[in-house]
């Protein structure tokens, strides 16, 4: 069985961002981070760390502001599109008023979203891109295979179905409330619900490709979507392991796409 391991593939990507940083600034531009979150939350804050070494790592300048309001989360980003010092601005959500989280995205210039969170703008999802990336790191052929997709969300469900349907490939997608119990009759599965150990065992036919994206805090514990007798099953093509495997490629490709918007400045 494969492990799927993004910190492997992240490495390698990491060194040519470096690279190119470095270019960047030879002729006198700086790529700039901007992340805006308006939670103290423990997961919250461990992926903007996350980001904030991985930017100090390639030479990225990464600035975190921690917004009171709705409103003040508003005046970031428009005093942020407006600042060409600044190429790339990430909303880190969830946000604590959710029914808003499309109206205040929607702020961002396209040209700065390097979430990817429009599909419309000028990048691609990260998050869906970074499955694609682990997946094809692995060899792992998406033609003729049947893939479900568990969780609609706008990070990587919405994004990644839409992606892979204009691919023409065999997907469905899922949500928390549909019949579990059919994910039997697929080959790959993606999960992203941020419901912990919501995939079990008895979802999951011999011979899968599962990749785990979903992110939850319990007790203060990350969880991801995959129950452990999912990972202890040795007769899976491959999984994800329970940290390192969709996350370090997507912030890789996070910063792939401000470094991009550096260079198109």
């Amino acid at each position: 069985m494969k492990i799927l391991d993004g910190k492997e593939l992240a490495g390698f990507i990491k060194e040519r961002q470096a690279y190119e940083v470095r270019v960047l600034k030879a002729e006198k531009k700086k790529p700039k981070l901007l992340i805006i979150r308006d939670s103290e939350n423990p997961v919250i804050e461990k992926y903007v760390n996350l980001k904030i070494r991985y930017g100090e790592d390639i030479g990225v300048i990464v600035e975190e502001k921690l917004a009171n309001s709705d409103d003040e989360i508003c005046e970031i980003i428009e005093a942020a599109n407006k600042n060409p010092e600044i190429h790339g601005i990430i909303l880190q959500l969830p946000i604590k008023n959710k029914e808003k989280t499309d109206e205040i995205t929607n702020l961002i210039a396209p040209e700065k979203d390097v979430d990817g969170l429009f599909g419309s703008g000028n990048y691609d999802s990260a998050t869906a891109t970074a499955v694609n990336w682990l997946l094809a790191g692995y060899d792992i052929n998406l033609k003729d295979k049947k893939i479900a997709i568990v969780g609609r969300g706008k990070l990587v469900g919405a994004p990644l179905f839409k992606m892979w349907t204009n691919s023409g490939f065999n997907v469905e997608l899922f949500h928390r409330g549909s019949d579990l119990t059919k994910l039997t009759e697929y080959d790959i599965l993606v999960t992203a619900t941020g419901s912990p150990d919501l995939i079990l065992s008895e979802y999951v036919k011999p011979g899968a490709v599962v990749v785990d994206a979903g992110t939850a805090s319990e007790k203060g514990i990350l969880k991801g979507d995959v129950d452990g007798s999912v990972r202890k099953r040795k007769d899976l093509a491959a999984i994800t392991p329970k940290l390192g495997g969709v996350g370090p490629l997507t912030v890789t490709c996070l910063f792939d796409h401000v470094i991009r918007a550096a260079k198109n400045s």
